[in-house]
């Protein structure tokens, strides 16, 4: 196949980053996004055909979709939905409107996103969507609630989709990376201290021990892979004759997929909340 084309969203670093420019030279026409003006000044400086697209923002989603169908002759093969940001903070410290602003970006923007590029998809006959979730919407950690809460919204809607879909042509895939080299802890250690009244809250000291793991230099995690570790899995679910339903990246990812199906879950939670203790010490 020739000339095939795919819209990514959070190009601007990280994952989106590697996919896109892994893709682009396996020969795919790739619509980069990102959310600020200046980061797509820079993916068009590096030849990649660059929109602006802020998750966030209906109207950046239309005019976004529009330009690239009407550079495509209405066409469009595969959706990499990957851009989002992980909010920290205990749940009792969540105020509605930033779990608000959580969801907005990781769960309405990507269905909004998804449903506009599906009949599309459907009139071509053909059509591959990505996923990008997490280990963490299989299994949950402590003060991670609005992320947690986003990734599982994304499993329970693309399991969903994949259903709905059958028999279209149109491919529904996961990928669920564990601990990836990005920006990732940088930009949510941002929102933490934008959002949670870390000082005032009954659990100030086990924030101070999150923003130590979140400022620190050099692999946050163990098993911690660079992003190329996730172009392989979107690569075979884009390429692949028969995608799989889910891609697991990292040893985390396969070790908790596992354990959530051997465990009870009063002994799941019980390894969760000591793995929680030592990496906030």
């Amino acid at each position: 196949m020739v000339d095939r084309s795919i819209l990514i969203t959070g190009c601007s670093s990280g994952i989106g980053l590697c996919v896109a420019r892994g893709l682009r030279a396996r020969g795919w026409r790739v619509f980069a996004t990102a959310r600020r003006a200046e980061d797509v000044v820079r993916l068009g400086a590096e030849g990649f055909e660059a929109l602006q697209l802020d998750l966030a923002d209906s109207d950046s989603i239309a005019l976004a979709v529009n330009e690239v169908l009407a550079r495509t002759d209405g066409q469009l093969d595969a959706l990499f939905n990957n851009g989002a940001y992980g909010q920290p903070g205990a749940v009792e410290d969540l105020r509605r409107e930033v779990l608000r602003e959580q969801f907005e970006t990781n769960v309405l923007g990507w269905l909004e996103l998804t449903n506009r590029v599906i009949p599309v998809m459907r009139r071509q006959g053909h059509g591959r969507i990505v996923m990008n979730s997490s280990v963490l919407g299989l299994v949950a950690l402590p003060f991670r609630g609005a992320y947690n809460a986003s990734k599982f919204a994304i499993e329970g809607l693309s399991d969903t989709l994949r259903l709905e879909l059958r028999g279209s042509g149109i491919h529904v895939s996961l990928i669920e990376p564990g601990p990836i080299e990005s920006r990732f802890r940088a930009n949510a250690f941002e929102k933490l201290k934008a959002n949670i009244d870390t000082e005032r809250s009954v659990w100030r000291e086990k924030y101070q021990g999150a923003i130590r793991r979140l400022t620190k230099e050099g692999p946050a995690a163990p098993f911690t892979l660079p992003p190329e570790a996730v172009l392989k899995k979107v690569v075979h679910a884009l390429e692949h004759r028969r995608p799989r339903a889910r891609y697991y990246v990292t040893f985390p990812t396969y070790l908790f997929g596992t354990l959530r199906r051997l465990l009870s879950t009063r002994t799941l939670d019980a390894l969760l909340a000591r793995i929680s203790k030592s990496e906030n010490q």
